[in-house]
């Protein structure tokens, strides 16, 4: 059911997939009610972030890394694939030295992303001047608010920019962006799970799991 991309390395995750029953995983009491199905397990999201990590010191080795964490949604994953390459950098030939920086983006109101991108922390970008910079995101859905993000960053003149982000969403409103790394190919589901929210609700659930029509109200804002 869930195929890997030859080319381009990543995890295709099919319209028709069923995903997983909660009963088989441990999920929060408080959000038993809310989930339809767990759609990626946390052990497979973390094996894919290991082979993301791999990547990136593949083809970025030898470059000083600026990684920039989108907050609130890609700390999870941020923290996960940079312990990753930490490892990498210990025990291989080619290693990635790290500094870090965050930056917080807005876009959605409930379960719908708006055309209004608001950046929190933009009049730092400056400081990325002639860097290598690594993004770190959770989902790109549209592809603006990424797209955004680049321009901004155009602006600061680094000298190379790379997007990681975990998932990449299979909508029609995509504006057509990919990033340069992708973890999961996903349907046009609202989901929710490792760090992923609704109105700042499920970050703390450990599996991608997908939403139900009754959460979204209950938590609607």
């Amino acid at each position: 059911p869930i195929s890997v991309s030859p080319t381009n390395r990543w995890f295709k995750i099919p319209d028709d997939e069923k995903g997983y029953k909660l009963d088989l995983f441990c999920v929060p009491k408080h959000y038993e009610e809310d989930l339809d199905q767990v759609i990626i397990p946390h052990g497979l999201i973390m094996d894919r972030t290991e082979r993301l990590a791999r990547d990136i010191v593949r083809d970025m080795g030898g470059h000083h890394i600026v990684a920039l964490c989108v907050l609130k949604g890609g700390y999870t994953f941020f923290a996960d694939l940079l312990d990753y390459i930490k490892a990498l950098n210990q025990n291989s030939d080619k290693s990635v030295p790290l500094t870090v920086d965050f930056i917080r983006l807005k876009s959605y109101c409930n379960d719908q992303s708006t055309n209004i991108v608001k950046v929190i922390g933009g009049d730092e970008l400056s400081t990325l001047t002639g860097k290598n910079v690594l993004i770190v995101e959770d989902i790109v859905e549209t592809g603006r608010t990424m797209e955004t993000l680049l321009s901004l960053l155009s602006e600061c003149n680094p000298k190379m920019v790379k997007v990681v982000s975990l998932l990449v969403k299979r909508t029609p409103r995509s504006s057509g962006y990919r990033p340069d790394y992708i973890g999961f190919e996903v349907p046009d589901l609202f989901l929710v799970g490792y760090a992923l929210d609704y109105n700042e609700y499920f970050r703390d659930l450990s599996h991608i799991c997908i939403l139900n029509e009754n959460a979204k109200e209950k938590y609607k804002v």
